[in-house]
């Protein structure tokens, strides 16, 4: 029997048997670029259930590739499809390229009923590429959506809107609102300084230790709007620093954070800030680090940690070609590098027994 396409297998994602479905389910968390290319195809052309399905399919497998199919589905006729878009979109905030932003922010000026102003509003807010197309929308000649603009750059609160912001004070529209944001903004700044300012003169091993715990603590409240500002103070002379700003973006788990901290992970001269790059990649759960986690794995001071990692992969299919590795760790003498290696183990043996699940006999005949 010849093996199914793709295509065929996502089509199977609606299919009545089970088995069927988790096979699909399976293939596409499994088929990296050939699978998405195929569920954007089923966005554009399958049923309405298809349709549903691979939207969420696709908010699963998280590839910012899908993002701009899935902002046509917000213009779809039926309203479960629209509203599947913009879950998928909703659940992929943190992944969208900024092609996807512009394409979401491009709809405010022409939306329509189907399109609500309230959803576009709550996805573009949540959405943290949506910076730079609504600072070019400050500047677009209808004064409401100038507003709509700033006051959605006024919740993301990022430092990258600052001379935007700045730019608009001279107009009557958004000066209000340019005000209130770049106070925000700069009360932000302030306070993340003098925060690291006071964790550098801090002295003794100890006291450090806890003052860095205490800033990572008061600091978290910030969340998001801290990111940019703390990918900047990764590159700090102070270890101290740098081992606060990698913690607090692995808590705060935005996938900006994961190309800087894999910089740290890879060149950082300090043990202990290597440690919590590590650890705070592993709890975003992108699968770029992969082989730097891998690197680390005969590195006693970070083989738990880069275990640790490996097994908070969202796209486990991506360890496949490391299965004989993991397995021979199963028996490490370390046990929570032989738990994580196990952990994942069963993970990629669950994927290959469900792949490979041969079709059940059709015992009914015309």
């Amino acid at each position: 029997m010849p093996k199914e396409t793709i295509e065929t297998l996502v089509s199977e994602l609606i299919h009545e048997e089970d088995w069927r479905r988790m096979r699909a389910t399976a293939a596409c968390v499994a088929g990296g670029p050939r699978s998405v290319q195929a569920l954007i195809e089923a966005l554009r052309l399958g049923p309405t259930e298809l349709k549903k399905e691979a939207a969420a399919m696709l908010a699963r497998i998280k590839d910012p590739q899908a993002g701009v199919a899935l902002v046509g589905l917000l213009e779809h006729d039926e309203e479960v499809v629209r509203k599947a878009g913009a879950a998928a979109l909703e659940q992929m905030a943190g992944v969208l390229n900024t092609d996807t932003a512009r394409v979401l922010v491009a709809l405010l000026p022409t939306t329509q009923e189907r399109v609500t102003r309230q959803v576009l509003s709550h996805l573009i807010g949540a959405i943290p590429t949506s910076v730079l197309p609504l600072c070019d929308m400050l500047k677009h000649p209808d004064q409401d959506v100038q507003v709509a603009a700033a006051l959605m750059l006024d919740q993301l609160l990022d430092p990258r809107s600052l001379d935007a912001f700045i730019d608009a004070m001279g107009q009557p529209a958004v000066r209000d609102i340019a005000v209130g944001t770049l106070k925000k903004l700069g009360a932000i700044r302030e306070r993340i300084d003098e925060t690291f300012e006071a964790l550098r003169e801090v002295e003794g091993a100890s006291e450090r230790e806890e003052a860095r715990m205490t800033a990572v603590i008061d600091l978290l409240r910030i969340g998001r709007p801290s990111v940019e500002i703390l990918i900047e103070y990764l590159e700090d002379d102070d270890w101290l620093v740098r081992e606060a700003a990698a913690d607090l973006l692995g808590k705060i788990g935005d996938v900006r954070a994961v190309d800087p901290l894999m910089k740290r992970l890879e060149q950082d001269k300090d043990t202990g800030v290597k440690e919590l790059a590590i650890k705070s990649l592993g709890l975003i759960g992108d699968a770029r680090p992969t082989r730097l986690y891998l690197d680390a794995i005969p590195i006693r001071p970070l083989r738990v940690f880069a275990m640790e990692a490996l097994a908070k992969i969202k796209d486990v299919g991506v360890l496949h070609p490391y299965k004989d590795l993991f397995d021979r760790l199963r028996t490490d003498r370390d046990g929570l590098v032989a738990y994580n290696a196990g952990l994942i183990a069963d993970k990629l043996d669950a994927i290959t027994a469900t792949e490979s699940q041969p079709p059940e006999e059709d015992t009914e005949h015309d």
